[in-house]
C-alpha cells in the first residue's frame, strides 16, 4: 500500500474524522510543536514526546466550559456531532474517570490502493480533572491500517467568559512512520477539524443534558 494513502488514512481516522475522499489539507506543522516546554499537559502528563508524529493547535470557543466539557466527555454521542464517527460506546459505566475506556469505529473509503475498511480505536483515560483537562491513549486498527498507539491531551482554560481549548498527539506505528511529515500533517488537518466541529456544536448552545459530575 503506498504510505501516503495510509497514512492519510490512518491520520483521519484517529482524529475521528475519517468519511471525507482523499487526504487532509492545508494542514501545517506549527513551529513550536516539539517544543515540550509548550506541550499541552494534564495532572502534569503529556503526550508521547519521543513519538516521531506530533502536533498541537488551540482555539477559543464562545460558549460555557459546563456545554464544552460535556460535548467532549459524553463519548457515547459524539456519532452526533463528528459524522465520520460512526459509533461510540462505553466500556464502562458512570462518569467519564481515569481508568474509563470506549471504542469507537469510523469508516475508511476504498481507494485504488485499498479496501474499504472500519477502524476500531479503543481509547483508555489515563488522567481527568474535571473541566480542566484529558488525557488518553489507545491504538486504532483496521484492515490493512494499524496506529500502534495514539496519545491525546485536551485542556479548557476559562478566559474572559469565554473558553481556550488546546489539544495535542502523537502516533506511533510502523506505517505512519513511512512517511513522518505527510502524517503529521493528516493529523495536523484532523485536529484542526476536531476543534472545529466542537466549536460550532458548543457555540450552537447543544448542551440540552445534565451536566457530567
Amino acid at each position: 500500500m503506498n504510505s501516503r494513502v495510509l497514512a492519510a488514512a490512518a491520520a483521519v481516522v484517529v482524529a475521528g474524522l475519517v468519511g471525507t475522499a482523499g487526504a487532509p489539507a492545508r494542514a501545517e506543522v506549527r513551529p513550536d510543536v516539539g517544543s515540550d516546554q509548550a506541550a499541552v499537559r494534564c495532572a502534569g502528563r503529556t503526550v508521547d514526546t519521543a513519538a516521531k508524529i506530533r502536533y498541537r493547535t488551540e482555539t477559543t470557543i464562545n460558549a460555557p466550559l459546563r456545554t464544552i466539557w460535556k460535548l467532549q466527555t459524553d463519548v457515547e454521542r459524539w456519532p452526533s456531532w463528528q459524522k465520520p464517527v460512526s459509533s461510540s460506546k462505553r466500556l464502562d459505566r458512570g462518569p467519564l474517570r481515569p481508568g474509563s475506556s470506549f471504542r469507537w469505529k469510523t469508516p475508511v473509503r476504498e481507494t485504488p490502493l485499498n479496501p474499504a475498511t472500519t477502524l476500531v480505536v479503543t481509547s483508555t483515560v489515563r488522567q481527568l480533572l474535571h473541566q480542566k483537562c484529558l488525557r488518553w491513549n489507545g491504538p486504532a486498527v483496521g484492515a490493512g491500517l494499524r496506529i500502534d498507539e495514539g496519545v491525546h491531551v485536551w485542556t479548557f482554560t476559562e478566559i474572559d467568559g469565554r473558553v481556550l481549548v488546546r489539544t495535542e498527539e502523537t502516533w506511533r506505528g510502523d506505517q505512519v512512520e513511512q512517511d513522518v511529515e505527510f502524517s503529521t500533517v493528516a493529523l495536523g488537518a484532523g485536529l484542526e477539524t476536531w476543534l472545529t466541529e466542537l466549536k460550532t456544536r458548543a457555540e450552537r448552545g447543544c448542551d440540552r443534558g445534565p451536566a457530567l459530575t
